[in-house]
């Protein structure tokens, strides 16, 4: 059998820091400080967002809406419960209509995205059998792409074939909006297998487990194929499917406003292909402070679960939340994760539905200890968080609150929490590029103001030698 030593891939040059790097991060690091104050001063709009925190506007898009507050006749902002709209769908009464029908509901909504309408009963055929269709790979591409280069990070592999796809396709530069939806349709189709056998590929030869490769099935929902693919017997339940599909429903989109959805406008802009663009796209949804909020959100309850010895004791949960926002326990970042969001303030509807699904596959898989205990944080955590930061503009539960244990109620593997992500996320950067393709004639470029000072020309011979840092 042959393991990852045999590729040669952690050659020690790659990823050693010598003395010479480190002395040199320090010139660097010395180099790129910017006074704080100068910010403030030129008034610049850090992140985007203004002094308040809300998003800088610029852009205009009709794919998705978030909505956390209302106006007064006198004009006062107030915060409400979120509500988040689909082309003007609530996403609550979208999810409602797919269950009460007993269907499966991610393509349906990836359909509405793009095409920006519900399909019809036919139409929704004809679409599932066009992404079944889609759903294979080029020949050998899983043995010679994936399988002979793992790597440790799923985002990295997906990214990766993302780019080699490109090489499979004559039309790859084409941005006519026929091709673009073909190419968009395609990715959509392949991420699952491109996410799970990056996957399969890593638990074999990093962790020398047996390789074994499901292949997809037709009249499988993306939700079921993914089960299918990721089990070695491809067997899951009903259950199981139907609340995968709604973890996928609930990340597919969420207003242009994100980072990984914005980057797609501004890299789609430049004029740049579909396989690059959702590269970039990927990039971005890797970053923790995006795609891997769920993940932080597992470890720390793992950690909660070892140092509350009672989990239904309020008192002993808010002493130990209270710890974690001094910085005393777990990561010591001072953060709840999994609380609060950027926008939200009293409720998050994506976190609203998924609890309602959370607590039935608590039963099913007999781990209705846990949900109590991310049912007493979720109650708890605001108000400790109000006392201890003297924050009180309102903090609920956000959707990683919950995705996190669902997946891990699912036996889903860590490594593949953003992954699945960006295979529901697919959708919403599709119909973005679509977008910014057919409306915009400018490539986005925002402006930076330089604060460097001048300095005249120093021969070679006269220039001062750099201090030890």
């Amino acid at each position: 059998m042959m393991y990852i030593n045999d590729f040669n891939t952690l050659d020690p040059k790659y990823s050693e820091i010598t003395d010479e790097i480190s002395r040199l991060a320090g010139l660097c690091a010395s180099a790129g400080v910017i006074d704080p104050a100068l910010y403030t001063q030129h008034k610049v709009n850090r992140g985007l967002r203004d002094l308040e925190g809300n998003g800088v506007l610029t852009g205009l898009t009709d794919i998705s809406e978030i909505q956390a507050f209302e106006y007064t006749m006198s004009g006062d902002k107030i915060p409400m419960d979120g509500q988040l709209y689909f082309r003007g769908y609530e996403i609550k009464d979208l999810v409602k209509g797919f269950i009460d029908e007993d269907r499966f509901g991610f393509e349906e909504t990836t359909y509405l995205l793009i095409f920006g309408k519900l399909p019809t009963e036919q139409e929704l055929e004809g679409f599932n059998n066009l992404l079944a269709e889609y759903r294979s790979l080029p020949t050998s591409f899983v043995r010679d792409i994936i399988l002979k280069a793992p790597s440790l990070d799923m985002m990295n592999t997906l990214a990766r074939s993302v780019l080699t796809l490109h090489a499979y396709d004559t039309r790859a530069n084409d941005t006519d909006i026929p091709n673009v939806l073909r190419q968009s349709l395609l990715l959509t189709a392949v991420f699952p297998m491109l996410a799970v056998y990056g996957y399969q590929a890593y638990r074999h030869y990093f962790e020398a487990d047996d390789l074994f490769i499901n292949k997809p099935k037709g009249s499988l929902s993306t939700a079921e194929n993914i089960l299918r693919m990721l089990r070695r017997g491809g067997r899951y339940t009903d259950l199981e499917a139907r609340i995968l599909d709604i973890a996928l429903v609930l990340h597919a989109e969420h207003g242009g406003g994100n980072n990984s959805t914005f980057t797609t406008h501004v890299v789609t802009s430049s004029g740049t292909d579909t396989y690059s663009s959702v590269a970039a796209s990927l990039g971005s949804l890797k970053g923790p402070k995006h795609g891997g909020a769920n993940i932080k959100v597992v470890q720390m309850f793992d950690d909660i679960k070892k140092n509350v010895r009672d989990w239904d004791d309020e008192e002993e949960v808010a002493n130990y939340l209270k710890s974690i926002l001094n910085k005393e326990v777990f990561d010591k970042q001072g953060l709840i994760y999994g609380m609060g969001h950027a926008v939200y303030s009293i409720s998050d509807p994506r976190a609203d539905i998924f609890k309602t699904f959370v607590e039935k596959l608590s039963v099913e898989k007999k781990r209705e200890e846990e949900y109590r205990l991310y049912s007493n944080v979720a109650r708890l955590a605001p108000e400790v968080i109000g006392e201890v930061r003297q924050i009180y503009k309102g903090v609920s539960a956000n959707v990683d609150f919950y995705s996190g244990f669902v997946y891990s109620m699912l036996d889903l593997p860590k490594e593949l929490f953003t992954p699945l992500f960006a295979i529901a996320r697919i959708s919403g950067w599709s119909a973005h590029r679509i977008e910014e393709l057919i409306n915009a004639s400018k490539i986005i470029r925002p402006a930076y103001m330089s604060v460097s000072g001048r300095h005249g020309y120093v021969p070679l011979t006269e220039r001062a030698p750099t201090e030890r840092i």
